[in-house]
């Protein structure tokens, strides 16, 4: 049995009219069928509202059964701006565009038509994995729709129909694989080789598993024996990761959203306490205070911890305001010089 399609009219081409022959034996009903659509303008126009509605489409259920009985080829309809159909709507077109296009064959007008047709209609799928971006900061989010528009051609590429699978079902992991390969690569303030950036990951991963079972930090050993490579690869996976590059601290965070206030994540990070430093000091100079004789350790209690004056340490050891004087500048250059060792 012969095939016929009703094709859209080119540019300059005349519909043939009601009393010519057709070629190849063509019935007059399936002539006047062609006619018919002819009329509108030379091609068939669809908008979303008709989508869902017209005869002429039929279900992609149906189409499928008249392909596979041999009957005529789907007639696809013609869409103004895809981009405009409603996503319940795209989902039904796509059936019918993906039984299609399995039949066409690749490079032809008909073929380039249903691809781009299906890009168009299910652009709505890239701008919701790309929503799920927004607060990795930074004006990129064009670029997110244009990565993450790579992943639905690759989807479109290849689904199968036969799979009984939403199209969206299959396409997002596409479109978010291709979103985060962009962020992988994009995100490192130097060139890193691709094996140290996907290293960098799994030593993460390592780390963390590895610090919940010891209660420490890992060595580099224990990370070549859990990742089964050797030293020198651990070593440079934590040398490259130094150049992955987070994000800026002005970026406002994700909950500055919810209150009229734009809040940097550096407004809510806490001050260092001035008292720390004092702390730290105070614990580096316990062993050399140990180290001082009785009224060595004495005089540093007074002057330091009582805050008297020379002339007062002077009075309580019966010494002159001059010797303690010269005491305190021995006991503190000792106690520098130690620091200074420690350091």
């Amino acid at each position: 049995m012969k095939r016929y399609i009703c094709r859209p009219l080119a540019d300059g081409e005349r519909a043939p009219p009601e009393n010519s022959s057709t070629s190849g034996g063509m019935t007059s009903a399936r002539a006047g069928r062609c006619r018919s659509i002819h009329r509108i303008q030379g091609r068939v126009t669809m908008t979303a509202m008709s989508v869902r509605t017209t005869e002429a489409i039929g279900t992609a259920a149906q189409r499928r059964d008249e392909a596979d009985a041999g009957s005529h080829e789907a007639v696809l309809p013609w869409i103004e701006d895809a981009g405009k159909v409603a996503p319940q709507d795209a989902r039904a077109m796509s059936k019918l565009f993906f039984d299609r296009l399995r039949t066409l064959e690749e490079g032809t007008h008909d073929y380039q038509y249903a691809r781009n047709t299906l890009i168009e209609m299910n652009l709505s799928l890239v701008r919701f994995a790309a929503s799920r971006f927004r607060n990795r900061g930074g004006d990129d989010t064009e670029d997110i729709i244009q990565v993450g528009t790579i992943g639905l051609i690759k989807a479109i590429d290849r689904f199968d129909l036969s799979r009984e699978v939403e199209f969206a079902t299959f396409a997002v992991p596409y479109i978010v694989g291709e979103i985060k390969r962009f962020f992988r690569d994009t995100t490192w303030s130097v060139h890193v080789p691709r094996r140290l950036q996907e290293l960098r990951v799994e030593l993460a991963k390592a780390k963390e598993a590895l610090s919940a079972d010891l209660d420490r930090d890992p060595t580099v050993a224990e990370l070549a024996a859990r990742l089964d490579l050797s030293e020198e690869e651990i070593i440079e996976g934590l040398v490259a990761a130094n150049g992955y590059s987070a994000g800026s601290l002005d970026t406002p965070s994700a909950d500055s959203e919810s209150g009229n206030e734009q809040r940097a994540y550096a407004d809510l990070l806490g001050e260092d306490d001035p008292g720390m430093e004092s702390v730290e000091n105070l614990h580096a100079l316990a062993p050399l205070l140990r180290q001082l004789d009785d009224r060595e350790r004495a005089i540093v209690r007074m002057r330091f911890g009582q805050e008297m004056t020379q002339a007062q340490i002077g009075a309580e050891l019966g010494v002159s305001q001059m010797h303690v004087s010269r005491l305190l500048s021995r006991i503190v250059r000792r106690l520098r010089t130690g620091m200074c060792v420690e350091a």
